[in-house]
């Protein structure tokens, strides 16, 4: 199974980061790893392009708001005080995303666990340009939080807020899902939880139909070790005709999946003009939070 020892939880401090930290939090506790919590201040230049601050105002300004994240962090850190759980918290000055992605990799985090609304956020039509960068360009995968249609966090349980009772891993049996297979079993592990594992079949001739999905059925159950039924259930799902995301969306509203698992092909000039359309709208209009797994991401096996 997976050994995630470093876990990056940008905050801005918007509802989204506020339940982005919860499932950081819970991470941390089950893989016992290392939690960063990391605000970044924007450089002036970039959020007010049109005045002109003098260096003396700018530096009290950056001060102020650095002594008032830290403050804010730490009282998230305190609120959520259990010894098992190591939180740092650190505020950087720069561009967002381009501070994010710097924090992660000089960390060699192992995943990055972060809110899709916010001032940059996510909404339903639209990625913002910090959630899409980021997902785009981390080194490692990154669980991109949006308020799910039903929600299972429960802030009263301080000692583990977030319980994931139900896993969707969609799969195209691709190099990518491969990779994003062996996250899912690790967190239905890790959570007791119940797996789907789903592959969308979208154009083939009728009569092949039986063929082409017992085949397919035979691939997903093919994917699944010996043992991991003596600890969670697990379910396989073919689904036909439609388009993968519509069908991925239904199936994670049906099934009120916790969170889908999907691999992110690799990050050529096509890859990341496109940003695999399927992961793009699933994270747009799906129910649940989205764990997006590179091809080649990091992975470390215990």
């Amino acid at each position: 199974m997976l050994n995630i020892q470093r876990i990056l939880c940008p905050v801005d401090f918007s509802e989204g980061s506020a339940k982005a930290y919860d499932y950081a939090y819970s991470l941390a506790l089950r893989y016992r790893a290392k939690l960063y919590l990391e605000h970044v201040i924007e450089i002036l230049a970039a959020a007010y392009p049109y005045y002109n601050f003098p260096d003396v105002a700018a530096n009290n300004i950056y001060w102020d708001m650095s002594k008032g994240a830290e403050e804010r962090l730490h009282k998230m850190v305190k609120d959520h005080a259990v010894d098992r759980v190591q939180a740092e918290v650190v505020v950087h000055k720069g561009f967002v995303p381009d501070s994010i992605l710097a924090f992660a990799q000089n960390q060699h985090a192992d995943l990055v666990v972060m809110g899709t609304h916010g001032r940059r956020g996510l909404d339903r039509l639209v990625m913002g340009s910090v959630t899409e960068h980021v997902l785009r360009k981390a080194p490692c995968p990154v669980l991109a939080v949006r308020k799910p249609s039903h929600d299972f966090v429960n802030p009263e349980q301080i000692q583990d807020p977030v319980h994931l009772r139900k896993i969707l891993l969609c799969t195209d049996f691709s190099k990518c899902a491969n990779t994003a297979t062996k996250y899912a079993l690790s967190l239905a592990q890790e959570y007791n939880a119940q797996l789907t594992l789903l592959h969308v079949l979208e154009v083939f001739p009728e009569y092949k139909a039986p063929t082409v999905m017992e085949e397919a059925r035979r691939k997903l159950e093919a994917l699944v070790p010996g043992d991991v039924r003596n600890w969670c259930t697990v379910k396989t799902a073919v689904r036909i005709d439609g388009k993968p995301y519509q069908e991925i969306i239904q199936a994670a509203v049906e099934q009120q999946s916790d969170v889908a698992i999907l691999g992110v092909r690799g990050r050529s000039a096509v890859d990341l003009a496109v940003f695999g359309s399927t992961t793009h709208r699933v994270l747009q209009l799906g129910p649940c939070p989205v764990l997006a797994v590179q091809e080649d991401a990091n992975q470390k096996t215990q």
